[in-house]
C-alpha cells in the first residue's frame, strides 16, 4: 500500500453540465461554464505549473507561474483566473512560457533557504516540484544570506502544539490566509505589511494566542514547509495511506491516515482530511486532524483484568480467563436472580458492527431485552419525536443541503464548538447571503463572528424551548403563513394542531414572560423562517436534554411541516448528533424496545426474522432503560451490567445515584480504552480498540455510513466484536463471525434500510446514506421527498409544561452545560492529547452581575451546589449568558458537572435534563472546598 495522492485541479469545480469545449495542447476537453483554463488543462492531462492555486480555494492569480497562451488573446494570461470560452485553443508549453516561468521561479528561490536536503518537507514541497517542472538550474539574482535583503532570518513560531510556522520559508502565496477564510471561516490569518515587508500574521500575535482554531486548513494549503505538522518534522514523511473515518463528533469526517512502518511498528504521521469525504470534503477540525495521539497513550489498557471485589487490586489475566470469569459470574447471577437480572449498555463510540453484536448478545445469550445506549442520555428524544411526526428516527438532509438554505435556524446547538466542520460549511452559506436565527440562552459564536451576524438571537430562558417554538408556530398559523398546499397534500392532524397552536396562550406576547424573549423578536423570526424559499432547522442537545425534549422535537417538526420545509434541498429538521456513532448505535437496535432498524420488539413478524436467524426466541416485552437499570440495581432485582465503551459514572446525571447503583451490582464488566471512572466499580476490565485499529462502519448525523478501516493491528490482540462473541459463546450461545464484513452482511440481511449496504459496496462508492437498498444503491441524501416514511406527516399538539427544576431562594441560578471545540465528550480521548493546551480545565461561566453580588472575581475557585450535590471549579466572568444563568463544560472528571445535575428527565424517553439545573454559586473559601474541586468526580455525556 502506498500514499494516496488526490489530484489537485488548481481551482474548484463549477456546477452544471459540461457544455464548453476547449482544446488544450491539442487535446479536446469539455467542461462546465465558468471552469478555469487551469482546471480544463488538468482534466485534459496537461498540468500547468502553479504555486498560489489549489482546488480547495478560489483562484487568486498572484504567483504568475500558471501563465498560458490562448489563440486570439493578448499576452500570457494566468490560467487560474481565466475562464474557458467555447472553441478556446490553449497552449501550456512554449519557449516563451518556459522562460517566463523560470524567471518567476528565480525570484521565489532567491528569497528562500536552499536547505532542501535537510528540510522536513523534502519530497513533499510544491516549490521544489515547480523548480523542477520549470527546469530551473540557476538563480541569476543570487540566493542565501549574503545575497542582499531577504527574509531568511525570521524566527519560527512554535507556540502551537501541533504545527510550526517558519516565515523564512514563506512565499506569500496567501493560500493559508485564504484557507482560513474560505474553508474554515475563522479569518484568523492576514497579510501584514506591504511590498518586501509583507508577512503572514495570525493577527499580530503567535498562533496559540490568536483566533486560530487549529483546524489544519492552513497547514494543508501551504505549498512549502512554512506551515508543517510537528509530527512530520519529528517522524519524517509518511509512506502509505489508509482511508478511514474520524471517531470524534457526529459529522463523520473521512481522513487519510498517513503512516510509516507496518504491523506493531506502525506510526501515524498525520491525519489528512479526504477531499472526496462525503461529510467533510477535505476539511477537518483540531480534534480529527491532530488529536489522535490518545490511541498510543501509555494509559491504554492492553490486557484484561479481573478482581473478585471492587476493593481488591486488579489482576492482569489472559483473555480466556477474563471471558470465562465474566461468563461464569453472569450465568450464576441469572441462576439466582432470574434471566432479567443482567443487561448491557452499548457505545456510540464503537462501530455499527460492534454495537450490533452487543445487542445480539443481550437478546440471544442473556435472553432478555435489557440493552440500552448512551443515546438515551443525549438524542433519544430525536428518535421518538421524528418517528412520531415523520416516521423515521433520523434527520432529513445531507450536510450539503445547507448550501441551498435561505434561512437557517440553529436551536440548542453550538456548531462551531461541537460540530466545527459542518459549522464551517454553514458559515460559508451565511456569508453568501443566508439569514440566521439563533435560539439559545447563550450568545454563541454564531450570533456574531467575522462577517456573520444573526438576524435574530432569541436568548430564551433554559427549559422554555417548547414555549418558543409554539410561539413561532402561532405566528405562522394566525398570520396566514401556512403552506396549505403542502399540508393538505402530505400531512394529517393539522386542524387539531392549528386550533391548539392558535390559542392565545401560545402567542409571543403570552410566552414572553416565560421565555424572556421579546414578542416582537419572536414574531419577526417566525415571519423570516416562514417566508423563506428554503428554511432549515439545525438543533443539538440544547433541544433534547430537557424534560420536554421529545415535545420540542415534535414542535420543530410541526413548524417545518406547516411551512412546507421538508422533502427538498435547503430545508429539513436536522439533529447534530454528539458522538461519532450515536446515529448508528440507535440504528443497530440498542434500545430496549427496538430491534435493528427501529422496529418494535412487539412486532411478531420482525421477531420472527431474528428468531429464525439466531435460533432463539426474542422476548416481545421491552427491557430496562439505563435509569431503570440503576433503580433496579438499588432495589436488588438487577445484578450485573456489561458496559461497552461508555463511562456512565462520568457521563450520567446525579453522580451519587449512579455510583450507588454501580456499587450495588454483583458484577460490572467494563470494556474501554482506559481505566475510566466506571471501572472503579468494575470486576472485569476488558481492553478496547481505538478507531485506528477498528474494522467496520460509523453512521454520522446525516445517516451517512462510512467505512472505518484498520490503520494498525489491534494492540490488544482482539477486535471488540470478537470479544463480545467469545463472551456469548462462553455463556453457551454460539456466536461467530469470520470478520466484520460478515456482521454487516447480517445487518443488511435483516434490516430493510441497510439492505443495500456491504463493505464491498462502501469500498466502491465511498459512503452511502440510509435507506440504502437495491432500489436506491447510492443511498438517500434527502428524506421524505415524495411522501413521509409513515405515509402522511403527523402534526402533534405540543403543550408547554414547565420543568419541575426551577430556581429558588436557596438555588437562585440556572446551570446549563455544553461543549468546547478542543475537547470531546467526557474528555477521555482529548485530555490525553495536546488539546489540553486550549482547555486544561472546565470553567464556570457566570454573568458579571451574578459574580459581583457574590464577590467572585475572574479566576476564583467557586463552589457549585444543587439539591443533589456540590463540586468546585474556577469561575470565568462572561456576559455570554443572561443574568441568572451560568454555564460550564463537562470534559474533565475533576470538575464534576454531573455531581450537581438531577434525575429530571424527558417524559417520553428518560433523556436527562442536563440543560436545566437550579444551583447556587459561592466563593470556595476553605481549603476543603478547594480540595473537593480537585476530587475525581464525574462529568459529561454523549
Amino acid at each position: 500500500m502506498t500514499l494516496l495522492e488526490e489530484p489537485d485541479f488548481g481551482t474548484p469545480a463549477r456546477p452544471g453540465q459540461a457544455t464548453v469545449e476547449v482544446t488544450v495542447d491539442g487535446v479536446a476537453v469539455t467542461v462546465p461554464p465558468g471552469t478555469s483554463v487551469m482546471r480544463a488543462a488538468a482534466q485534459a492531462g496537461c498540468a500547468v505549473p502553479k504555486l498560489c492555486a489549489t482546488d480547495s480555494l478560489e483562484a487568486f492569480g498572484s504567483c504568475r507561474l500558471c501563465v498560458v497562451e490562448i489563440d486570439g488573446a493578448r499576452g500570457t494570461p494566468a490560467s487560474c483566473t481565466t475562464p474557458v470560452a467555447p472553441g478556446m485553443v490553449v497552449r501550456t508549453r512554449s519557449e516563451k512560457l518556459e522562460k517566463l516561468r523560470r524567471g518567476v521561479m528565480e525570484l521565489y528561490i532567491s528569497d528562500h533557504p536552499l536547505d532542501c536536503l535537510t528540510c522536513s518537507a523534502n519530497g513533499d514541497c510544491e516549490l521544489q516540484d515547480m523548480a523542477a517542472a520549470t527546469g530551473l538550474r540557476e538563480v541569476r539574482y543570487g540566493s542565501g544570506v549574503d545575497a542582499g535583503a531577504n527574509h531568511m532570518d525570521l524566527p519560527k513560531d512554535t507556540s502551537n502544539p501541533y504545527f510550526e510556522f517558519d516565515p523564512a520559508k514563506c512565499i506569500l502565496c496567501s493560500r493559508c490566509v485564504r484557507a482560513c477564510d474560505e474553508v474554515q471561516g475563522t479569518l484568523a490569518l492576514t497579510i501584514e505589511g506591504r511590498g518586501f515587508g509583507s508577512t503572514v500574521s495570525p493577527g499580530g500575535t503567535d498562533f496559540l494566542s490568536s483566533d486560530c482554531v487549529s483546524c489544519g486548513a492552513c497547514v494543508q494549503a501551504c505549498p512549502t514547509a512554512t506551515l508543517q505538522e510537528r509530527s512530520v518534522v519529528e517522524l519524517g514523511l509518511p509512506t502509505r495511506s489508509v482511508v478511514t473515518t474520524c471517531a470524534y463528533c457526529g459529522v463523520g469526517c473521512s481522513f487519510k491516515a498517513e503512516v510509516r512502518g507496518s504491523g506493531e511498528a506502525t506510526e501515524v504521521v498525520r491525519m489528512v482530511p479526504l477531499k472526496d469525504g462525503g461529510a467533510n470534503q477535505g476539511h477537518s477540525c483540531v480534534k480529527g486532524r491532530f488529536a489522535f495521539g490518545y490511541a498510543s497513550h501509555p494509559d491504554r489498557v492492553l490486557a484484561p483484568r479481573i478482581r473478585e471485589s471492587i476493593s481488591d487490586d486488579w489482576r492482569e489475566v489472559s483473555w480466556e480467563e477474563a471471558i470465562g470469569f465474566a461468563a461464569r459470574r453472569l450465568r450464576a447471577i441469572q441462576a439466582e436472580h432470574g434471566p432479567g437480572s443482567i443487561g448491557a449498555i452499548t457505545s456510540s463510540r464503537c462501530t455499527n458492527e460492534e454495537v450490533y453484536v452487543v445487542q445480539k448478545m443481550v437478546r440471544a445469550a442473556f435472553g432478555n431485552n435489557n440493552v440500552d445506549t448512551c443515546a438515551r442520555v443525549c438524542h433519544s428524544p430525536t428518535g421518538y419525536g421524528l418517528n412520531q411526526t415523520f416516521g423515521t428516527s433520523a434527520g432529513t438532509q445531507d450536510f450539503a443541503s445547507v448550501d441551498d438554505a435561505d434561512v437557517i435556524m440553529v436551536i440548542g446547538a453550538n456548531p462551531t464548538d461541537a460540530h466545527p466542520v459542518f459549522a464551517s460549511r454553514m458559515k460559508r452559506r451565511l456569508r453568501r447571503g443566508a439569514a440566521l436565527i439563533v435560539a439559545d440562552p447563550r450568545s454563541i459564536d454564531l450570533v456574531r463572528s467575522p462577517h456573520i451576524e444573526a438576524a435574530y438571537h432569541l436568548p430564551l430562558a433554559p427549559g422554555t424551548n417548547v414555549a418558543i417554538v409554539n410561539a413561532m408556530a402561532h405566528v405562522v398559523v394566525t398570520e396566514g403563513l401556512v403552506d396549505r398546499e403542502f399540508v393538505d397534500a402530505r400531512c394529517e392532524g393539522f386542524d387539531e394542531w392549528a386550533a391548539f397552536i392558535a390559542e392565545p396562550a401560545n402567542s409571543p406576547e403570552a410566552v414572553e414572560e416565560i421565555t424572556g424573549v421579546p414578542a416582537a423578536d419572536v414574531r419577526a423570526a417566525a415571519r423570516l423562517y416562514a417566508g423563506a424559499r428554503n428554511a432549515a432547522i439545525y438543533y443539538g442537545l440544547g433541544v433534547t436534554e430537557h424534560s420536554q425534549g421529545s415535545t420540542m422535537v415534535m414542535g420543530m417538526a410541526n413548524l417545518a411541516m406547516a411551512t412546507g420545509n421538508i422533502g427538498r434541498r435547503g430545508v429539513g429538521v436536522n439533529p447534530l448528533r454528539g458522538q461519532n456513532n450515536v446515529q448508528g448505535s440507535c440504528d443497530m437496535g440498542s434500545f430496549p424496545h427496538e430491534l435493528p432498524g427501529y422496529r418494535h420488539v412487539g412486532e411478531e413478524s420482525v421477531r420472527d426474522i431474528y428468531n429464525e436467524l439466531w435460533g432463539v426466541e426474542v422476548l416481545d416485552e421491552p427491557g430496562l432503560r439505563i435509569p431503570n437499570m440503576f433503580d433496579a440495581a438499588l432495589d436488588g432485582s438487577f445484578r450485573a451490567l456489561f458496559v461497552h465503551g461508555e463511562d456512565i459514572a462520568q457521563s450520567d446525571p446525579n453522580t451519587a445515584h449512579v455510583e450507588a447503583a454501580l456499587s450495588a451490582l454483583d458484577l460490572v464488566i467494563v470494556q474501554d480504552l482506559f481505566e475510566n471512572e466506571t471501572a472503579r466499580f468494575a470486576h472485569v476490565l476488558l481492553p478496547g480498540t481505538s478507531f485506528l485499529e477498528k474494522d467496520g462502519t460509523f453512521t454520522n448525523a446525516e445517516r451517512r455510513i462510512n467505512r472505518v478501516r484498520p490503520v494498525m493491528p489491534a494492540r490488544t490482540g482482539k477486535q471488540e466484536w470478537q470479544i463480545v462473541c467469545e463472551l456469548a459463546q462462553a455463556m453457551g450461545y454460539p456466536m461467530h463471525y469470520d470478520d466484520a464484513a460478515q456482521i454487516m452482511d447480517e445487518i443488511a440481511l435483516t434490516t430493510p434500510t441497510f439492505s443495500g449496504v456491504s463493505f464491498a459496496h462502501l469500498d466502491a462508492v465511498g459512503s452511502v446514506q440510509w435507506p440504502c437498498t437495491t432500489e436506491r444503491p447510492e443511498g438517500t441524501p434527502i428524506m421524505h421527498v415524495d411522501g413521509f416514511v409513515r405515509g402522511l406527516g403527523r402534526f402533534v399538539p405540543t403543550r408547554y409544561v414547565p420543568t419541575r427544576e426551577r430556581s429558588t431562594r436557596r438555588f437562585p441560578l440556572i446551570l446549563t452545560t455544553g461543549r468546547i471545540l478542543s475537547q470531546y465528550n467526557v474528555g477521555a480521548q482529548t485530555r490525553r492529547t495536546a488539546n489540553v493546551a486550549w482547555h486544561p480545565e472546565d470553567l464556570l461561566e457566570i454573568h458579571p452581575h451574578d459574580a459581583e453580588v457574590r464577590g467572585i472575581a475572574d479566576g476564583d475557585r467557586v463552589e457549585l451546589s444543587s439539591r443533589v450535590g456540590t463540586t468546585s471549579l474556577r469561575a470565568s466572568i462572561s456576559a455570554r449568558m443572561p443574568v441568572g444563568v451560568c454555564y460550564t463544560t463537562f470534559h474533565h472528571p475533576v470538575s464534576g458537572a454531573n455531581v450537581v445535575t438531577t434525575e429530571n428527565s424527558d417524559w417520553a424517553t428518560n433523556c436527562p435534563e442536563y440543560k436545566v439545573t437550579a444551583v447556587q454559586v459561592t466563593p470556595a473559601t476553605t481549603q476543603a472546598a478547594v480540595e473537593r474541586g480537585e476530587a475525581p468526580v464525574g462529568a459529561g455525556r454523549g
